[in-house]
């Protein structure tokens, strides 16, 4: 870890705990800064802010009092999940103090290069990817993952060597508190729409993802999704090398052609032997060859870390098999766009799939040619009588409505014959039944192990 001496004797707000939050406390506290911590939880229900007043570091918890910012704070470091428009943020802004997150100090004080992973789908099982392929074929170091897929960046940066890489997860929302942060290699998997009640607007939720390559030159390289016309057009903005992805056509990066996976003219490995299924798991694994073929990984182990592959909990995860039929676990699969991405990697006339959940409103005419051939469908949660009517237009012979998921795996088992698949993935968020998508899927792969 660099020893800087930027924040010695300086006022500093850290916004909110949390892991990222508990973790930027005290890394600044260690680098010498005078650090206030504000947290809305309170102090009785906050075990973070008790273990950082042990340190000696002011704690101030149950509200955000603007009269804090009468004090004269150098430096905000904000949660990322606090919005701009929150009132004491609001004043920040106003008083013209920097607002940072916990990223930037990642970056600060890492010996270790950063390859950044952002997107709107497939950022998680991406960055885990790259790590799976680079840690394959690394003869020295490790890649260490961290950011947004749940291990905080500064703790991860302070234990990192020159030898490693930070295989970093960024939302856009910790991609907007950033000045200096740069990596030696970026991806972006793909834009669509998402977030707009925090940017307000898709330009700006753009802006926020195009962030990660502000500070990137020509020594540094971004992977983009070439598939994606929005971003040919952003990459004619950034002084990064351009390495491209494409399932479309052939490309001067990573490539699909005829069922195999290539960089550059050299075929990595055929899409049938990749570990886990979906057209969206292509691409994964396309900006994952990407990442390790400028990391000079050799072929070979690019190509067995792809098949060995499982996936991530929650993100098209192959839990089993009972009877000769397999399960897995989307449950990630809180939208539209992330089940139809899932179905495309699927034989639909041996797939049951189970859906359902949260009513936002929305209807699901979007899915309708996706759910096309699709052997039986088991729907719950609000959203099970506008499924039943997509369903019915889509034309699956076998439509099923049930209470949950617990309920729905069982029925879907009833359906199935050797060699068939069921799969969840919801195509809804999880809040009408379930606390997150993660014990949505837990409770799924409990269902399944009863069945045994």
């Amino acid at each position: 870890m660099k020893k800087i001496v930027d924040y010695k004797n300086k006022k500093v707000l850290v916004l909110g705990l949390a892991k990222s939050g508990f973790s930027a406390a005290k890394l600044l506290h260690d680098l010498g800064a005078l650090v206030t911590v504000n947290d809305g939880k309170p102090f009785e229900e906050n075990p973070e802010a008790q273990d950082l007043l042990t340190l000696g570091i002011k704690v101030i918890t149950g509200s955000h009092p603007i009269e804090l910012l009468d004090e004269d704070f150098s430096l905000v470091v904000k949660n990322p999940g606090i919005p701009y428009t929150q009132p004491l943020v609001k004043k920040a802004v106003e008083k013209k103090i920097p607002i940072l997150t916990e990223v930037e100090l990642a970056y600060q004080v890492s010996d270790a290069p950063i390859i950044g992973i952002t997107g709107t789908n497939g950022k998680t099982t991406t960055t885990t990817m790259i790590g799976q392929v680079l840690n394959a074929g690394m003869s020295k170091g490790t890649a260490r993952l961290s950011g947004n897929i749940g291990y905080p960046a500064s703790s991860v940066a302070q234990e990192a060597v020159s030898e490693d890489y930070l295989v970093m997860e960024l939302s856009s929302f910790q991609l907007m508190g950033i000045e200096t942060f740069h990596p030696a290699i970026a991806v972006i998997t793909n834009l669509y729409e998402a977030h707009l009640d925090y940017h307000g607007s898709r330009e700006e939720y753009v802006a926020a993802k195009w962030q990660i390559q502000k500070n990137m030159t020509s020594q540094d390289a971004i992977v983009l999704n070439w598939n994606q016309q929005e971003l040919q057009e952003l990459a004619k903005t950034t002084k990064a090398r351009v390495v491209p992805f494409s399932t479309q056509e052939v490309v001067a990066g990573a490539y699909e052609l005829d069922g195999q996976l290539y960089f550059k003219d050299e075929i990595i490995l055929p899409v049938a032997e990749l570990g886990v299924p979906g057209k969206h798991n292509i691409e994964n694994a396309l900006a994952a060859i990407a990442v390790a073929k400028l990391s000079g990984i050799d072929n070979q182990s690019i190509a067995e870390a792809l098949r060995t592959f499982s996936g991530v909990p929650h993100r098209t995860q192959y839990v089993g098999k009972i009877n000769d039929v397999r399960f897995f676990n989307d449950s990630k699969a809180t939208n539209i766009l992330a089940t139809e991405m899932a179905l495309g990697g699927f034989e639909h006339e041996k797939l049951i799939l189970l859906a359902g959940g949260l009513d936002r409103g929305n209807g699901f005419e979007e899915l309708i040619p996706s759910l096309k051939g699709i052997k039986a469908i088991v729907l719950f949660g609000e959203t099970k009588y506008k499924l039943e009517d997509a369903a019915k237009q889509a034309g699956i012979p076998i439509i099923r409505l049930t209470d949950n998921v617990e309920t729905a795996v069982p029925l879907a088992f009833e359906l199935s014959i050797p060699g068939d698949t069921i799969l969840l993935s919801p195509a809804n968020a999880s809040w009408d039944q379930y606390p997150n998508f993660e014990v949505r899927g837990e409770r799924y792969i409990e269902a399944m192990k009863a069945l045994k």
